[in-house]
């Protein structure tokens, strides 16, 4: 998958995701490119995404401004996969409690005794399997997650429980599906693709979740995601 593609996905991340404080203004091109380690050639095209569908404006030595109605329309572009996101579905794989580890308790803030949902979804787009997403969230804050849950949208059913995301930390690193993984996404063992772990970071501090794959002390999340063409 080309880096500009997840420049673009971090970027509509950053701009609708922050709650606290909306985004009115990027940072510079040189700056982008300094903080993602690409060129600025790479970062103009990841504009250019932005600014065909609208999300962002810019001023010719003023700066890259957020338009004032991107967030007043609901997000229907997915820049990974470039489709609607009414175009995708998600297939739950399992759902199970575990105990955290101790790098989880430091993330979440709890102890050892303290359980954890863990689930695998799988996301299609127009029926063909894109991402692996595996995750997992605090059972004391969400102790009625459930199938349904899971394969409509997290972030309106983390958002009605009351937790407002701040911002989200995302890393990207290029890894190979094992066979197990190239299964499930429909393509051979070894074919690269993206490996994306994002915590969203609470209103106030805390965590969310986390995500494996494919989302904060209140979740952490992992994706896997192959580029189709």
């Amino acid at each position: 998958m080309k880096k500009r593609e997840f420049i673009t996905q971090d970027l509509l991340s950053k701009i609708y995701q922050t709650a606290s404080e909306p985004l009115h203004k990027l940072p510079a091109e040189r700056e982008l490119a300094e903080e993602y380690g690409v060129s600025r050639y790479t970062i103009r095209e990841a504009l250019k995404k932005l600014v065909s569908i609208g999300i962002i404006h810019i001023v010719q030595g003023s700066g890259i401004y957020i338009s004032e109605n991107a967030r007043s329309n609901p997000l229907v572009y997915n820049s990974i996969t470039e489709k609607r996101f009414d175009q995708m579905r998600y297939q739950l794989l399992n759902l199970h409690k575990r105990l955290p580890d101790k790098e989880q308790q430091q993330v979440f803030g709890i102890d050892d005794t303290a359980w954890l949902w863990y689930f695998c979804r799988l996301r299609y787009v127009e029926e063909r399997c894109t991402q692996i997403e595996t995750s997992c969230l605090p059972l004391a804050r969400f102790p009625d997650l459930n199938q349904r849950v899971i394969e409509s949208s997290l972030q309106r059913y983390v958002v009605a429980k009351g937790f407002i995301p701040s911002h989200f930390l995302t890393h990207y690193q290029a890894v190979n599906v094992d066979k197990v993984q190239a299964a499930q996404l429909g393509c051979k063992r070894g074919t690269a693709a993206m490996k994306i772990t994002n915590r969203g970071i609470l209103t106030g501090g805390g965590s969310v979740g986390a995500e494996r794959s494919d989302r904060y002390p209140l979740r952490m999340h992992l994706r896997y995601a192959v580029q189709r063409r």
